[in-house]
């Protein structure tokens, strides 16, 4: 019988940008089993310890029939840190499995209760950020256009307004995507 495995996100953004990870993975070579045979996601819609424990519990009623093997957990560090986002997956999972404590990231942890693998990944760079930290750290392309933003932000300060680094991060790739990733082609159409 093949793995069911499910990968529990913050966002449909973070769904979206796996699922485009896997083509691309997928289309070049071949890959073991963590990354390759996610099943199914649940969206947590916006990270919390009530979201996560309720979307937990919800899963926890459903483990046998639907046949879940494995359950992922991937949240971002944000300004958090690893540890407190390990510590907050933590105390989510023991409201499914008191006896379960997983220690470090992309380590599979056994919950003899439940007869299911659960692991997390925390998205950072350097030990903090999200998903497009992680995007703006490891961009292919030329991002001459998203690395004007940092003279928009110099402009934005000078007037007393602020946007915070992960709002501007968002901006950036949200920039690299639309402008400096562009065919000639698409860039046309993706400005109007």
């Amino acid at each position: 019988m093949a793995s069911n495995n499910l990968l529990i996100v913050e966002s449909q953004n973070d769904k979206f940008f796996i699922e485009r990870l896997k083509q691309e993975i997928t289309a070049n070579f071949e890959v073991d089993v963590p990354i390759c045979c996610i099943s199914e996601y649940e969206c947590l819609d916006g990270l919390s310890q009530t979201r996560l424990e309720k979307k937990l519990q919800e899963i926890k009623v459903d483990i046998d029939k639907r046949g879940l093997n494995r359950i992922g957990i991937l949240l971002d560090a944000d300004d958090k840190g690893i540890k407190k986002r390990i510590n907050l997956i933590n105390e989510s999972v023991k409201s499914i499995d008191c006896e379960l404590t997983l220690s470090v990231v992309n380590t599979w942890y056994k919950s003899e209760l439940l007869d299911i693998e659960i692991s997390c990944h925390i998205l950072n760079v350097d030990g903090s950020g999200e998903l497009e930290t992680v995007l703006k750290a490891i961009k292919s392309d030329d991002s001459t256009f998203a690395d004007c933003l940092d003279a928009w932000r110099d402009c934005v300060t000078h007037h007393d307004k602020e946007i915070t680094d992960k709002d501007f991060d968002k901006f950036w790739v949200n920039i690299y995507q639309r402008y400096d990733c562009c065919s000639k082609k698409r860039e046309k159409t993706s400005r109007h």
